[in-house]
This record gives structure tokens, C-alpha cells and sequence, in this order.
């Protein structure tokens, strides 16, 4: 059996090679609880966890006012994730107000730590752990603040209650007792990510843009452009415990660009929310008119908190700027994996899928090269106007 950690060094090398889903939600059983302190959780802790770790605790202990506990309560229940520099930011509550500068400066050395320009904005979102919880949540509960484990795999997370204790909680099930998560706003962070590896890419010149039509007969075949477009997509499981809430799904594509340079795009798939559930998105997945060869590669990949999107993007330019065009698609494998440091196969995003040696022709029921996928694929001319 291969480990979670093998398939994430798997498919961040496929990753360099070529270019999300809300976890499922069991059913509410009583899981354990325990004292903990700061050793409770089993996976290693990021900066980023640590950020959110302090927010959380300040964030549980200004839950015994009951007016500012109110607002929280009502703002968790009318939407899945709520702003909290925003919901700081506005409330009259003095327990609630005095919080608002910390989340500020968290979120903004949260997206530095991500590798995210600071006009990211907030990233803090608190949200119920789960559903089920709903009917816990009345006006007189004060639910402890959990915060999400960057590792899905983790036995435990950490919780805090009202004194700012510090509690395990089985991450096998989820608990009968209110709780809210303290989390990042993986759509907003992920989507700024791939800004700032597509740029990087540009800068580097790994997304070149197609040559100019030479003469008239190409200029009239030119007034468009052949890609391959996904038609229905599903995985078996999206790699998101109860715990981390809904996924961010992306993929990146690579091929050689027509000036024989490695190529990389990243594709966003934003609809993909739940495994198990077959989607028709009708989205371009591939511009053949930006390859050399008739072959590019696909992985897909669900986003975490503690990727750093800048120090990632560098190690991937640097990675395929060493290799040259040989007159054939060759595989990018060694100069990759070189290049990434085994830390960051850890706590990073997670590998789904991928799909190897895709064709302008390709058509049909594609299975994904791991058994957790598939996707329907057709070729599709994008007509100009």
C-alpha cells in the first residue's frame, strides 16, 4: 500500500510535470475529549498553525461575553464561513472589538507565510466544525474553537474552551458538542497562489504564447484554436477529513511551449465540492495551441494551508529552466525531484489525481493514472469572432 506522504511527493513531482472537494462528513458520534495543552495534536505544526492557534485561544476566551457570543452564533448560522476580520471589525461588542488587530496582523503574516501579496486581504474565516452540530448550538452554549490540522491525516485537533484550556479531539468522529473551526479561506488563498505561480511561470517565460500564423493559409486555420475540454469528472475521495471543510481543486498542465521551453498552467476547478459526485463542467482543460508536441500531463491536487505559493513557484522555474528541448516530449521526473526539499511533501497540498500523455485527439472515459478519478474528455475548436 503506498503512504499518503509517498502519494504527496508522487504527485508534486508529476506536479513540476505538468501543472478542490469539501471533505465528507460522518455521522455525529460522541468522540473522546481530553485535556491536552499544546501537545494534543499529532502532526508537525506549522507557522501558519501556530498563527491560528494564538487567534483561536483569544478567540475562545472572548466567547464569555454573551452579546459578542450572540453575533458569532448568528453569523456561523447564516453562512458556512464567516470574515472574522470582518465580523471584528464591525461589531459593537468591546470583547469582540479588542480582537480585531490581532486577526489583522495574523492575516497578514498568515499570507506572508503562504507566499501571498499582502493585498490578499483577510484569510481567517470561522465556521461550524459540522452540521450536526447545529442543534448543539443554542443561545446559552459557548462552543470551543478548534483549530483545523494542516495534516488530514492528524488523530487529533486542538480545541479550546472559554479559560482558554486546551483540549484533544478525535478527529475520527465528529463530537456532539459545539464547535467552531478556525480556518484559512483556502479559496481565496489557493486562487491567490496560482497568481503567483502563473506569474512566476510568465516571468520565466514557461507560458510562452503561440507563434504568429506565416501566411494566409495559416492565418485562416489560425482564427481559432483546438483544446481539450473535460465534459464529467469524479474522484473517490477528495483526501478532506470532517474537520477541514471544503476543498479548493486545481490542476496544472505542462507540456513544451512552442519555443521548446517547459510549459506550466494552472487550471482552477472550483466546482469540485464533494467525492463520489460526478460533475460536467464543460471546462477547457488544455490550449493546444500553446504546445510544441501533441502530449501534455495532468495533476490534479487539492490545496492546504501551509503551502507557501512563492517559494514554490521558485523551486519549479528553477526546476524546469534546466531543461532543454531534445526534438521530443521527454519527462521532467529528475530535474524535479532534485529541486524539491522532502519537507515539502509534508502538510502540503495533496495529491488526487493525474493523468499522463494526454493528446489533442484524446477522447472518452480517461481513468486516472491512481484509481481515484476519472474525466470524459473531448476535442473542442474555439472559434474567434
Amino acid at each position: 500500500m503506498v503512504s499518503r506522504s509517498s502519494k504527496r511527493r508522487g504527485v508534486l513531482i508529476g506536479m513540476m510535470l505538468s501543472a478542490v472537494i469539501g471533505g465528507s462528513v460522518q455521522p455525529a458520534i460522541a468522540a473522546p475529549v481530553r485535556d491536552a495543552g499544546d501537545q494534543a495534536t499529532t502532526f508537525r505544526k506549522t507557522p501558519v498553525w501556530s498563527a491560528e492557534r494564538d487567534i483561536a485561544r483569544a478567540l475562545s476566551v472572548s466567547l464569555r461575553d454573551p452579546r459578542w457570543r450572540e453575533q458569532v452564533r448568528a453569523a456561523a448560522l447564516g453562512t458556512e464561513d464567516v470574515d472574522l476580520q470582518a465580523l471584528t471589525g464591525r461589531t459593537a461588542s468591546p470583547e469582540g472589538r479588542d480582537l480585531y488587530g490581532s486577526v489583522s496582523a495574523a492575516d497578514r503574516r498568515i499570507a506572508d507565510l503562504k507566499g501571498l501579496p499582502t493585498s490578499t486581504g483577510s484569510l481567517l474565516r470561522v465556521r461550524l466544525g459540522a452540521p450536526s452540530m447545529r442543534t448543539h448550538l443554542h443561545a446559552g452554549a459557548t462552543p470551543w474553537i478548534a483549530v483545523a490540522a494542516a495534516d488530514d491525516d492528524a488523530r487529533d485537533i486542538t480545541a479550546y474552551d472559554s479559560r482558554g484550556h486546551a483540549h484533544a479531539i478525535d478527529t475520527a468522529h465528529v463530537p456532539d458538542r459545539p464547535l467552531y473551526i478556525l480556518d484559512i479561506d483556502v479559496t481565496k488563498a489557493h486562487r491567490a497562489g496560482l497568481k503567483v505561480l502563473q506569474k512566476a511561470f510568465t516571468d520565466k517565460g514557461l507560458t510562452s504564447l503561440p507563434k504568429k500564423a506565416a501566411n494566409s493559409a495559416d492565418a485562416a486555420s489560425a482564427a481559432g484554436w483546438w483544446a481539450t475540454k473535460v465534459t464529467a469528472v469524479e474522484v473517490n475521495d477528495d483526501q478532506e477529513p470532517w474537520f477541514k471543510g471544503a476543498a479548493e481543486m486545481f490542476s496544472l498542465v505542462t507540456g513544451f511551449g512552442q519555443d521548446g521551453t517547459a510549459r506550466v498552467d494552472s487550471v482552477d476547478m472550483p466546482y469540485l465540492d464533494y467525492d463520489g459526485t460526478v460533475y460536467y463542467p464543460n471546462q477547457i482543460l488544455v490550449n493546444w495551441s500553446t504546445y510544441k508536441y501533441n502530449l501534455a500531463d495532468v495533476v490534479m491536487m487539492e490545496d492546504d494551508d501551509g503551502t507557501n505559493y512563492r517559494a514554490l513557484a521558485q523551486a519549479i522555474t528553477t526546476a524546469l529552466l534546466t531543461v532543454t528541448d531534445q526534438g521530443t516530449y521527454i519527462p521532467l521526473v529528475n530535474a524535479v525531484l532534485s529541486a524539491i526539499p522532502d519537507s515539502w511533501f509534508t502538510d502540503d497540498p495533496d495529491y488526487v489525481e493525474s493523468w499522463y500523455t494526454l493528446a489533442q485527439n484524446s477522447s472518452g472515459r480517461l481513468n486516472g493514472a491512481s484509481g481515484n478519478g476519472w474525466m470524459t474528455v473531448e476535442p473542442y475548436f474555439v472559434e474567434q469572432f
